[in-house]
Formats: C-alpha cells, sequence, structure tokens
C-alpha cells in the first residue's frame, strides 16, 4: 500500500556497522575528546580552532566511510510506501545509500553555517573535509559546522514532531532511546500507528508498551522487517 507513510528514526547504531565511532561506546570518540571541550558553543567561542579540528577529524572518517547494507536496505522501505528517515547522526550515509527524504536532527556534518546570529539561514556544502576558520559566510563571520552542539536548540524538532505524527509505521533503528530532546520523539506517534525497535542491547522493559522489539544489529533486524512489511 503505497499511501502508508513509513518514518525510520535512525541514531549512532545505524552507522555503527560503517566503522563510524559511536559517541558513547568506551573507546568512542568522547573518551579522547571531553563534550565540553569541542561540542558545546562555549568551546567554539574558547577555542575554535581545536572545536574546528575534532569535526573535521569527524569530516575525514565520515567521508571515508561507506554506506552498509542497513542503509541499503531502508531505502528498500520505499517498496512499501512513503519514507522519510529522520536521523540523529550527523553523517550522510542515508543520502548516499539512496534515501532521498532525510531529515537530519541534530545537522550535517558535509554542510557549514555562520558562526553569527543567522546560522540557520544558509548551509554551504563543503569541499574536501577541511574546514579552517579562515572560510568565511556571506555575513562575515567564520564557518562552524553544521551541527547541534549540546546546549543549542534543535531547530528541526518540530517538523521531526509532525513527520512521526503522520507515521503509520515508525521504525526505530540503533538509538538507545535515552538522549532528550529525540527520545521524547517517539511519544509524537498516534495510536494507531506500529513501532518496531531494532536493537540489540534494548529490551522490552526499556521501552513503552506497544513497541515491537528486534534484538538484532540495524541490518540483520531490517532485513527481518523487510520481509513482514513486504507481506502486509
Amino acid at each position: 500500500n503505497l499511501a502508508m507513510n513509513i518514518v525510520v528514526f535512525s541514531g549512532a547504531g545505524m552507522s555503527a556497522e560503517s566503522g563510524i565511532q559511536t559517541f558513547r561506546d568506551s573507546g568512542g570518540l568522547w573518551d579522547t575528546y571531553p563534550i565540553e571541550e569541542v561540542a558545546t558553543p562555549e568551546a567554539w567561542i574558547k577555542d575554535p580552532e581545536k572545536v574546528q579540528h575534532f569535526y573535521n577529524l569527524r569530516r575525514k572518517q565520515i567521508m571515508e566511510a561507506e554506506p552498509n547494507a542497513a542503509h541499503l536496505l531502508v531505502t528498500q522501505l520505499k517498496e512499501v510506501g512513503n519514507l522519510i528517515v529522520i536521523t540523529q547522526n550527523i553523517d550522510d550515509l542515508h543520502e548516499r545509500a539512496g534515501t532521498e527524504q532525510v531529515l537530519h536532527l541534530h545537522g550535517n556534518i558535509r554542510l557549514a553555517k555562520s558562526s553569527g546570529p543567522n546560522s540557520e539561514t544558509k548551509y554551504y556544502p563543503i569541499e574536501g573535509w577541511k574546514l579552517s576558520l579562515n572560510d568565511t559566510c556571506d555575513d562575515g563571520f567564520p564557518l562552524r559546522p553544521h551541527v547541534v552542539w549540546f546546549g543549542e536548540e534543535v531547530p528541526m524538532y518540530p517538523v521531526a514532531e509532525e513527520v512521526i505524527n503522520n507515521a503509520d509505521i515508525l521504525i526505530i533503528i540503533g538509538t538507545s532511546l535515552s538522549v532528550y530532546p529525540a527520545a521524547g520523539l517517539i511519544h509524537q506517534a498516534k495510536r494507531s500507528s506500529k513501532i518496531y525497535c531494532i536493537d540489540p542491547h534494548l529490551t522490552t522493559e526499556s521501552l513503552p508498551a506497544g513497541v515491537h522489539l528486534i534484538r538484532a544489529n540495524a541490518s540483520a533486524g531490517l532485513q527481518d522487517l523487510l520481509r513482514k512489511l513486504k507481506e502486509i
């Protein structure tokens, strides 16, 4: 039924199979770089050079990574209904796998924006993986990565709420649902929508009632779910 709205809500576990380090795992990037030194507005004011360097390294890692089997399986959901992906990830692997409608809750590292007051009015594609403090935007301020830092508003949140509210099927992949405000989005789903959660670590007890848990990694879980959905 092509009129069905399918929404995929993806987190770090989605890109883990592409070799992109997740923040919260031990040995993840936060172990080397404390959050407050690289991912807050205060860090940018204090040491923009360090912040820029950190995101340049991440951008390089992301550009060298390839979409994994799970990203490619997500694109197949287009055969089942209208597909929109909401991702907490700042990589562009969903797009590179072929998904057209991707809403980045926390920004997209392949883009830059003004570090001045008009940061959300225009996004600038970054050539290559390096962004320098000498790169400025139209209003003269240095360009910063288009990512939402801790302590900043999430401009796309109201849009994401609306998308989830319209979902007939909501598929949550690779997110612990422990980070707010993103974790609150699941509660925007309408009562009639079917909610599936694909995660190898979660338990049914940790999920809201009515959520179908598929305890598997992203690609194995999606393969399983795609089979089910194609039979509906």
